[in-house]
Formats: C-alpha cells, sequence, structure tokens
C-alpha cells in the first residue's frame, strides 16, 4: 500500500510539474500576439496577415498581428527577444532580423542565434534589377555598358541601408565591379517613385512591390536575382543565365519565437504554418503577388539563416557599408 502511495503522489507531482504551456493545452489561454516589425501594408505585413487567418483556424485561437516598426526590424525583434517564451509571442523575422542586422548594429539590443527558438520559413520576395524606362538599355550586356560609360558612376536606390535591396545592389557592385552608389530612402515606396520619375535610375526593387510598375510600363526589369526565372516575368533572364554564376538574393521571412519556447509549441506553430502555406488561397495569393511559397521545419530555417548570415556579413564587409 505503501508503494502505491508512493507511486501515486509520484505521479501527482510529475503532473503538477508538466509544462504549463504543453501543446496538447496550447493556445487556449488566450490570442496569440504575431509583431511585425514594419508598418502595416507593406509587403512583410501582408505576408503576415495573410497567414494570420489560416493559423488562426488551425489552431483554434485569434491570432492579432501588431506592428511595431523601426530601427531595421531591430524594435520589434527586442520586443519579441525578451517576451515570455511560450508561443502567444511571435515575430516576422527577415533577412535584416537575422542575417544583416548583427554585422550591422555592434550594439543591437538581441542576438538573433541566442534570443529565438525558428519555427519556420514563409516566403521570399525575388528581387529584381530594374531601370527607369528612359535609359537606354534592355538587357545586361546594355547595362554594364552604359554603367561603365558613366564618369562619376550610377545611384541605384534602395529602401534603406542593410535592406535586402540595397545588400542585393551591394553584392551585384562586387561580382560585376561596376560604380553603383547607394541612395537610402524610408521605405520602398519613395524609392519606387523616384526611380520612376528619373530621380535615380536604377534600383533592385522587390516583386511584390515592383510588379505592377514593371506590368506598368513605368519601370524596366533587366534581370531576376533568382535562381530561376519568374512565372510573373517569363521573358525576363536571370543574372545567372546573364553571366553572373550563382547570384542569388531574396527579401525572405520566417517565422520565430523566443528562444525557450517548448519543443511541442513551436513543432504545432510550424505545423499550423505550413498547413496554412498549403492553402489554395494562399498560394495565389502569394502567386499573384510574386513570392515564392517556402515551407520548411524550424531546423532548416536556423540553417538558412546561419547561412544567409555568413553571406551577407561578407557582403557588408567587402562593400565597407556601415550604419552612418
Amino acid at each position: 500500500m505503501r508503494t502505491f502511495i508512493r507511486a501515486a503522489a509520484a505521479l501527482l507531482l510529475a503532473v503538477g510539474l508538466a509544462p504549463a504551456h504543453a501543446a496538447s493545452d496550447f493556445p487556449k489561454e488566450h490570442p496569440i500576439n504575431w509583431i511585425v516589425p514594419y508598418p502595416a501594408g507593406g509587403g512583410t505585413d501582408i505576408v503576415a496577415r495573410t497567414l494570420q487567418v489560416g493559423m488562426s483556424k488551425t489552431l483554434g485561437q485569434d491570432i492579432v498581428v501588431q506592428n511595431k516598426p523601426g530601427a531595421a526590424t531591430a524594435i520589434g525583434a527586442e520586443f519579441v527577444a525578451h517576451s515570455k517564451a511560450d508561443g502567444y509571442t511571435l515575430l516576422s523575422a527577415d533577412t535584416a532580423t537575422l542575417s544583416a542586422n548583427p554585422p550591422l548594429y555592434p550594439h543591437l539590443g538581441y542576438d538573433p542565434q541566442r534570443d529565438f527558438a525558428p519555427i519556420g520559413m514563409m516566403a521570399r520576395f525575388n528581387m529584381i534589377l530594374v531601370v527607369n524606362p528612359s535609359i537606354p538599355v534592355h538587357d545586361m550586356k546594355e547595362f554594364i555598358a552604359w554603367v561603365k560609360a558613366q564618369k562619376h558612376g550610377v545611384q541605384y536606390a534602395t529602401p534603406g541601408t542593410g535592406s535586402p535591396h540595397h545588400l542585393a545592389g551591394a553584392l551585384f557592385a562586387l561580382r560585376t565591379g561596376l560604380d553603383l552608389v547607394n541612395v537610402p530612402y524610408r521605405g520602398a515606396a519613395p524609392a519606387i517613385q523616384d526611380v520612376m520619375s528619373g530621380q535615380v535610375p536604377v534600383m533592385f526593387v522587390d516583386s511584390a512591390s515592383g510588379k505592377q510598375y514593371i506590368a506598368d510600363g513605368k519601370l524596366r526589369a533587366l534581370a531576376v536575382a533568382s535562381k530561376k526565372r519568374l512565372d510573373i516575368l517569363p521573358n525576363v533572364p536571370t543574372l545567372i543565365e546573364s553571366g553572373l554564376p550563382g547570384f542569388e538574393a531574396y527579401a525572405w521571412q520566417g517565422l520565430v519565437a523566443p528562444k525557450g519556447t517548448p519543443e511541442d509549441v513551436v513543432n504545432k506553430l510550424n505545423e499550423a504554418l505550413n498547413e496554412t502555406l498549403k492553402s489554395p488561397d494562399v498560394i495565389a495569393k502569394f502567386k499573384g503577388l510574386g513570392l515564392e511559397i517556402t515551407p520548411s521545419t524550424p531546423r532548416q530555417l536556423d540553417d538558412y539563416a546561419r547561412a544567409e548570415r555568413t553571406k551577407w556579413t561578407k557582403v557588408i564587409k567587402d562593400a565597407h557599408i556601415t550604419i552612418e
């Protein structure tokens, strides 16, 4: 009898010490907060709000998207890094958050490796090299010759220093040896506007932001920085085809939680994310924006972010990119 009592007590103790937020219970307590470290209405915000609907249905709990923009995603990232590790606070983490910020900001308020638990990849925005239609070039050969003919180099617009668009341009300049100068703006919209008006002749634009302007003839696409041609631009060659082997640059999106989030909760979130990415509505919407859907395991996101961090750290160093 004493043995039975001790065993029963041990069982009750074990139950009492079980994680309060095991996957079987998660997320019953309250809605999940999904932090987007950019303003509302942008590409990252669209991705989150699109996936929010399907994930809410799968998980049986509301997901509330909150925008915390600023400091190249660092404000939102730091908020999530210091949030409770229970699965109820998530972050849209991108190229800047997990790869470019560490070498650019020596006093960053978070560590991408130490402070986050990866959940999964979401999508990649393909990057497109575009020019103002008044520029007398129609392919990479003509573009390179035109840039070389400019005595003082050529400016290219970006949504900001350290943005994926800037990094794509920096890598392009390193690979081609062209004299290209970054002109940073406060976001993609004003950068695109100045390229269309002719204030700046060229930029790398992401597919979501630039697709319609290219279709309307307000921007001329010369090449795409993806592994293969885009369905939305089947006649535009890749930079790889244009003589730059292995050239790839994306503005990618991943979903993370604070480090220490229980593994079973992470796995449940990953399953909900990947299931939502299979939705015909999501596939159609993302395809219409020129987005590449990239489902993954948590480990695959972690590996991808590490590889991207190594790649862009070298570019930032070689191109002498600094935040002034």
